[in-house]
């Protein structure tokens, strides 16, 4: 007998909160469930935060449920208030539709959009051109403004000031389920946890103005066990574009997770059965980097595909188990001219390690620069011909940030 997908979804954590829990059970039963998840293309790339919805869609396709990918367009044009202590930036059109054509890529790699076994519609295809007055006349009388104050989404900015602009996101996410519920039957929306009002927001108005069935589900943000979000680092968010997030610094993200949050990261984020990951969940101590490296690989290897997953992999064992060296590691070429000149600290900047010559400087006073495995204490140190060997120096920042100097 084949598992119920919502049985797969709730056994590695996904799911939060449900409209109608014994429905919903029962509606993913039988293949054959047309379902929707948002995304609104606030940037140029996906990022972790929207992995976790993509393998839920992915679960729930594998499971012979038809996955409805919807880019906001047009809902993108106001700006979720969701989570927000401040208004979004409003962005024009043009760049509105070229992160919507960015997502749809980056979205093939992990949902079979193929033979229309799952679709991407936009929204702004609807919302951009509906008439206010009719929208308001057809739409608003089925929202009270009384219930829409006490969602979490406008209580938080009640103090701070929410403008009218934001208050309609509600109506608007409501109706895009209102929407694709008469023209392709979709009768399920999912999301993260901050959606929960926007979305029983679309599952009342669907029952109101069709008394028809209608059901919604949330599934956990990525957070990691103090419950702050994942997927930040000191350059900022971890992308899936290769452009934002190198291949290898995506690795080492998921390399460096805290003991405490493995185990949840490959549930939610990995295809790995149940019984491999419980085996993996029994290391103790130092043996834990041995989950956390097989999370890297599962992770990198869904996003950027299994070769550069193993070019990763190699160039971190190279670099942090053999000697801090690989023939793949970020390379940085400086003139044969500069050495017994360039001050350290200049070439610093230029590796991109740091921002500036006053970071690298004070990193530099701190010990926290190594040149070779020796750490540099000098903040004007010029770099010598003795700190190369065939023409190549090993720069250390802390313990994990790794780059090589080559004269060319």
């Amino acid at each position: 007998m084949t598992k119920n997908v919502f049985d797969i979804l709730e056994e590695r954590g996904y799911i939060s909160q449900a409209t109608h829990r014994e429905e919903i059970y029962e509606l993913l039963g039988k293949p054959g469930v047309t379902f929707y998840i948002g995304f609104d293309p606030t940037a140029d790339s996906l990022h972790v935060g929207h992995f976790v919805q993509m393998m839920v869609m992915s679960h729930m396709q594998k499971a012979g449920h038809r996955p409805i990918a919807l880019m906001g367009g047009g809902t993108a044009m106001i700006g979720d208030p969701s989570g927000r202590s401040d208004m979004r930036q409003m962005m024009t059109v043009e760049t509105i539709d070229h992160n919507v054509e960015c997502f749809k890529k980056q979205m093939g790699k992990v949902v079979d959009f193929s033979d229309d076994k799952a679709i991407i519609v936009n929204n702004g295809d609807w919302l951009r051109n509906l008439n206010f007055m009719e929208f308001m006349r057809d739409i608003g009388p089925h929202f009270s403004v009384n219930r829409m104050l006490t969602a979490e989404c406008y209580k938080q900015r009640l103090e701070k000031g929410l403008t009218f602009l934001e208050f309609t996101y509600m109506l608007m996410q409501s109706y895009d389920f209102y929407y694709l519920h008469q023209k392709y039957n979709c009768c399920l929306e999912l999301g993260g946890d901050d959606q929960w009002s926007n979305i029983i927001g679309g599952v009342e108005l669907i029952r109101r103005k069709d008394q028809d069935a209608a059901y919604g589900l949330t599934f956990t943000l990525l957070t990691n066990s103090e419950g702050k979000k994942m997927g930040k680092t000191a350059k900022g968010a971890v992308w899936l574009d290769p452009n934002k997030t190198s291949p290898f610094d995506f690795y080492q993200y998921w390399r460096n997770v805290d003991d405490a949050d493995v185990i949840r990261c490959m549930k939610l984020l990995t295809f790995l059965e149940l019984d491999e990951i419980n085996e993996y969940a029994k290391l103790k101590d130092s043996a834990i980097n041995e989950a956390k490296k097989r999370l890297a690989y599962e992770v990198t290897k869904i996003v950027h595909g299994e070769d550069a997953a193993n070019e990763v992999k190699k160039q971190a064992e190279d670099i942090f188990e053999n000697s801090g060296r690989s023939e793949n590691m970020n390379t940085t070429e400086i003139e044969a001219s500069e050495v017994g000149s360039v001050q350290f600290a200049d070439v610093l900047v230029k590796t991109g390690i740091v921002k500036s010559k006053g970071e690298a400087k004070r990193l530099i006073a701190q010990k926290g620069i190594y040149l070779n495995d020796v750490a540099v204490d000098d903040p004007f140190y010029v770099l010598k011909d003795e700190d190369f060997t065939d023409n190549e120096a090993i720069v250390r920042k802390g313990k994990k940030v790794f780059h090589r100097l080559q004269v060319k």
